[in-house]
């Protein structure tokens, strides 16, 4: 059977696409799942969530076969289309261009392709009609397939996902692992999949790319499961919820903060119901207690056993949100000033970062520092930190203690020292009950804090590093990207000790809900300027997307035109020349206002899409989405022709 990928999203009698029936699947004694139920529909966009290593990965593996279950049975139709994206595929190498392995997606297309350039070969010296015929043909289903159109599909993919047209054409293998995921990502999206899995597709991402993202999957027909711990971009895409938890799938008919409060509301019905059913049992045990011993009630009392035995017993509700309970210990407060930065210059061989840029870090700030990949946030964070090489100054105030977290500080991380001992060594003032409840709440429970650092996965080595920067007796924190390899609660965790945190700090992530939860200032780097905002993460989007963003200063040079030529003599400004300027400068002026106007559409567009009106409604949704599509695509038309002229008119005064 096959099933159309555009059947109604919330069609109650809709086929399943995919049906898992009392899956069990067992690592060791310990089963991960245990007769686990779920059903996916045509249209439905779904959140897989639950804690790390209650299975959601390995769900994604069982259905796309990479696993088999233990019992129970998964069932799909044979032609179903799966995408599946997962953290595997960051080891994929390939010497060819990014564009080419995105382009790997049209198989078919890619097959005609070479076909019809073996029969135009042949057509140089065979003019029969067979090889007429059969080129005729080929033509003509590469023409159906869109083949003429698949190279620009791939080249906006690849741009929505942060990739510049010089960067779709260095091989894949010359990319870090987290832009070959991307690659991946591309690859997959283009083969228009009946059903998406992905697993952490924002992973490695910047926040243009996350949104940008979003917007693609909003207006994507087919079904899509996620899982991410990404509470925003949760939010913004899915429409049904699904729970991992205790080997079992529980569905929420709704995005991640409908499944909080029905959870929450599921709670509470089901504590008043394991309240009533203890005060049940009680009785009834008092009952059997008092009439056994008596031989003309010992019947009766026999028969209430075997019922209270029988009984369906109704289990306590767990909390999943563990809190923090320890305090922030350190000895001096900081003086005012934490970090002055002065005429602070910092170039890479192909990329100016900052140019004579000035900032203050005050007590008590708690600063997200946001932007693009590429941008220079880790760069910065490490000038702040002391580490990074820059022309200018950076003073540290006061009474300023600091520790910077980041990824590569695992490297410093004590291999032959237990989990708790790492953190005894670097947290004396604390007490061990303290430190197993810091531990605790990145997930190394009961005999977990006894384990070597050295037997630790990445993530596991991760979360060990992040508990003991929340140790430390700094009152300055610099965090570059600390919710990489944490799940939701721990996320959650995190924001509770950073709002608990009386000192300052810096952080880089790309988790909105963990920006809009713990600052108070935004830093942002444009025009080679560090530039700020006063406000939480949610007001700087509002501001953001009411602003006109500056348009570059100058186009950049590549470092090949920056050495120093001979001078040569001026030609003489001509009448001509004066009259070309002038002409160039009024095509500059208009594409300028184009541009603006543009790039309000855009945005116009992008907030018509986030409407619940629209994004709930798939015909307004593929309408809007097309539209989007159409007035994106003439906004970089028209910046591509701003930076034509501004480079004629930088060539023509130079002259």
């Amino acid at each position: 059977m096959n099933i159309k990928q555009n059947a109604p999203k919330n069609c109650i009698f809709a086929p399943n696409m995919i049906s898992i029936n009392d899956l069990t699947f067992l690592i060791g004694s310990r089963a991960l799942y245990d007769e686990a139920n779920w059903h996916i529909k045509p249209g439905e966009r779904i959140g897989l969530i639950g804690a790390n290593g209650t299975g959601k990965s390995t769900l994604l593996k069982i259905i796309v076969g990479e696993y088999a279950p233990s019992s129970g049975s998964i069932s799909m139709s044979k032609d179903l289309k799966i995408g599946y994206l997962n953290q595997d595929l960051l080891s994929y190498e390939s010497h060819h261009t990014i564009l080419h392995v995105a382009m790997e997606a049209f198989e078919r297309q890619n097959q005609i392709h070479d076909e019809i350039e073996v029969l135009l070969k042949k057509i140089e010296t065979d003019y029969s009609e067979e090889v007429l015929y059969k080129l005729s043909d080929k033509q003509q289903e590469f023409e159906a397939l869109d083949g003429y159109n698949i190279e620009y599909k791939a080249n906006e993919i690849l741009a929505g996902l942060g990739f510049s047209t010089a960067d779709q054409h260095r091989p894949l293998n010359t990319f870090s692992g987290g832009w070959r995921m991307r690659v991946m990502l591309a690859k997959i999206l283009l083969q228009t999949p009946d059903i998406l899995l992905l697993d952490e597709p924002t992973n490695h991402m910047d926040l243009p790319s996350i949104k940008w993202l979003e917007t693609y999957l909003a207006g994507f027909e087919g079904a899509i499961v996620i899982v991410s711990h990404d509470r925003y971009f949760l939010d913004k895409i899915v429409n049904r919820t699904v729970e991992s938890r205790k080997g079992k799938l529980t569905t929420y008919a709704g995005n991640y903060t409908f499944y909080l409060e029905e959870k929450s509301l599921r709670g509470e019905i089901q504590k008043g119901e394991f309240k009533n059913q203890q005060a049940k049992i009680k009785q009834e045990e008092k009952l059997i207690e008092r009439f056994k011993a008596k031989a003309s009630k010992a019947k009766m009392a026999q028969s209430r056993m075997k019922a209270l035995d029988k009984m369906e017993r109704v289990e306590d509700v767990d909390d999943d949100n563990p809190t923090v309970n320890f305090s922030f210990k350190f000895t001096k407060p900081s003086g005012r000033h934490v970090i002055r930065i002065e005429n602070a210059t910092k170039k890479y061989p192909n990329i100016d970062i900052l140019e004579n840029a000035e900032a203050v870090i005050e007590k008590g700030d708690k600063i997200a520092l946001i932007g693009a990949n590429g941008k220079g946030k880790s760069t910065l964070l490490r000038m702040v930190a002391g580490v990074e090489k820059f022309e200018g100054s950076c003073e540290t105030g006061h009474n300023v203690t600091t520790t910077f977290f980041a990824q590569h500080q695992l490297e410093s991380l004590h291999l032959g020292n237990s989990i708790l001992e790492e953190l005894q060594a670097f947290a004396p003032k604390h007490t061990d009950t303290e430190l197993r409840s810091i531990l605790g709440c990145f997930l190394f429970t009961g005999d977990d804090v006894f384990k070597k650092i050295k037997v630790l996965s990445g993530g596991e080595k991760s979360r060990v590093a992040l508990a003991k920067s929340l140790t430390t007796d700094s009152n300055f924190l610099i965090l570059d990207e600390p919710t990489n390899h944490l799940d939701i609660q721990s996320v959650n965790i995190l924001i509770q000790a950073l709002k608990q945190f009386e000192g300052t700090f810096i952080a880089v992530s790309h988790d909105r809900y963990f920006l809009d939860n713990v600052a108070n200032k935004i830093w942002f780097i444009e025009e080679e300027q560090i530039k700020q905002y006063p406000g939480t993460y949610a007001e700087y989007e509002i501001w953001n997307s009411k602003r006109i963003i500056p348009v570059p200063k100058s186009i950049p040079v590549k470092p090949a035109e920056k050495e120093v030529k001979p001078k040569t003599e001026e030609k003489p400004v001509t009448a001509n020349s004066q009259q070309q300027l002038k002409k160039l400068n009024d095509q500059l002026q208009k594409i300028e206002q184009e541009t603006v106007q543009l790039d309000k559409d855009v945005k116009v567009i992008e907030a018509e899409m986030a409407d619940e009106k629209v994004y709930s409604d798939q015909a307004k949704l593929a309408d809007a989405n097309k539209r989007y599509l159409t007035a994106k695509q003439l906004l970089d038309a028209a910046q591509n022709k701003w930076e034509e002229l501004a480079a004629e008119i930088m060539e023509l005064e130079s002259n």
